[in-house]
């Protein structure tokens, strides 16, 4: 095999190309230490999660002038003056709601029982309501410190209304304009002066968990495939397509292992000519895929693929993260479905047939332990790299076998190659010439037969050079 220059590349290279190409591996940050909690509730439409962008900084919680956008409990993380907390934003509380409603109620509920600090957010431009009492009745009996946040006050005309908030028993009230951030940094003054200095549940494993985003196109089940594996009502589920709007983050337990799922709205057929709240949500979708290690596509194994099913694959392979293939709703499945879906997926999904396959239902729990299992081996690929002299001894007798077909009357050599990088897998083929499209898909099939790498796209890239002439 010879090197760049021509000549021959002895093992002292191929040892300084693996330190090269290693250097690329490092790992995804360690564990961090637990954080202290601030949970954001309130009724509907009263601004939290504009005032949760407002603490955060920066645009994350999707917000609509429209009431109930906010639908699961968000988490996020927040840094004021050094220190570091988890924001939690929460859907509209309504002691008496019904349906998906009483679901999202639920989820502030249990957002207020594990919080260290509860922001009870009321709009100063109404006043106090019966809903605004029911909430304050609530947190006067909890043992934790609560905050009254008397939001929407734009200007001084107001401060008479919020004094009148002092009714709901609470202490006194902040004002604040989450919109123009009047008052916000007295009041992250006074979060961090009643957080705790050690959070209620030090949740989370030692050297950080994996995370898994959980992506699919609307209605597939995620939500229900996340409360599957957590044990508890963690996502909204309702039959409405798009009940999850923000990306959810949970700690799961799987076989022994601590995992951070997020569960993700679902993505629709195209972004652009999608609302506001879900051109947000998709926004959202995108970034968790991309914050993201491995992804879980979840697929309705009752119905046919979709150009939906297709694009979101799609998205999660060109973002290079690992994959793996969710069939949900398997108990809905007969003989005559399981046909037609193995012909589908031989025609539809010929681009990642690498990808692992898990068959699974979320309402009745059936395989999902096998997920655990399929995440490791994706990681694992993942993670993985190959040895720069093992790689060309194997690319030697590949080149030997089948060289690349002659292009402008010229054939193509092929140098020599390393793995420049891992998170994907990235090999790198340095050539006298161009390779065609179809070429490089042979050698990364061939190198999956070789080396494996179920569950993880791998990149093939190629660096012309033209051999320096003789002397």
């Amino acid at each position: 095999m010879t090197g760049l220059d021509g000549t021959w590349a002895d093992e002292a290279e191929w040892t300084a190309l693996d330190e090269v190409a290693g250097a690329a591996d490092e790992g995804l940050g360690g564990g961090e230490p637990p954080q202290p909690v601030v949970a954001v509730v309130g009724r509907p439409n009263v601004g939290k999660s504009t005032l949760v962008n407002r603490i955060l900084g920066r645009r994350e919680a999707v917000v609509q002038d429209v009431p109930g956008v906010t639908r699961d409990r968000v988490a996020y993380d927040a840094l004021w003056n050094g220190r570091r907390f988890t924001v939690v934003d929460t859907g509209g509380w309504e002691p008496d709601a019904r349906g998906l409603q009483a679901e999202v109620a639920a989820q502030a509920e249990l957002a207020m029982s594990t919080a260290d600090v509860v922001l009870l957010v009321v709009d100063a431009t109404v006043g106090a309501t019966t809903t605004d009492e029911a909430v304050a009745r609530v947190l006067r009996r909890s043992n934790r410190p609560v905050l009254l946040i008397a939001n929407k006050v734009d200007d001084e005309r107001l401060m008479a209304d919020v004094a009148a908030l002092w009714s709901l028993g609470l202490g006194e009230p902040y004002p604040v304009s989450g919109l123009h951030g009047r008052g916000s940094g007295d009041l992250l003054d006074a979060v961090l002066k009643a957080l705790p200095e050690t959070p209620r549940e030090a949740v989370g494993a030692s050297g950080g968990p994996r995370r898994v985003a959980l992506v699919g196109k609307p209605n597939v089940g995620k939500s229900s495939l996340l409360n599957r594996l957590t044990g508890e009502q963690r996502s909204v589920v309702d039959e409405v397509a798009g009940t999850t709007v923000d990306p959810v983050d949970s700690l799961v337990e799987l076989d022994d292992e601590t995992w951070r799922l997020v569960d993700t709205a679902g993505l629709r057929k195209r972004v652009r000519t999608a609302s506001g709240t879900e051109y947000y949500a998709s926004l959202r979708t995108r970034a968790a895929i991309e914050a993201a290690e491995v992804a879980i596509v979840l697929i309705d194994a009752s119905e046919p693929l979709t150009e939906q099913d297709l694009r979101v694959i799609s998205m999660v392979v060109d973002s290079g993260r690992a994959l793996v293939l969710a069939y949900n709703k398997w108990d809905l499945v007969d003989e005559d479905r399981r046909y037609q879906l193995n012909k589908e997926i031989d025609r539809e999904l010929v681009r990642v047939r690498w990808a692992e396959r898990v068959n699974v239902s979320a309402r009745t729990g059936r395989a999902v332990a096998k997920l655990a299992p399929a995440l490791r081996t994706a990681l694992e690929s993942w993670d993985r790299r190959v040895p720069t002299g093992q790689l060309n001894a194997w690319l030697n007798e590949l080149v030997a076998a089948t060289p690349p077909p002659v292009r402008g009357g010229k054939q193509p050599k092929v140098l020599f190659a390393t793995q420049a990088q891992t998170r994907p897998p990235t090999i790198v083929l340095f050539t006298t010439g161009f390779l065609e499209a179809g070429y490089r898909r042979f050698v990364e099939r061939k190198f999956r037969e070789t080396f494996g790498f179920t569950g993880s796209p791998v990149r093939i890239s190629v660096r012309v050079r033209e051999r320096k002439p003789r002397k």
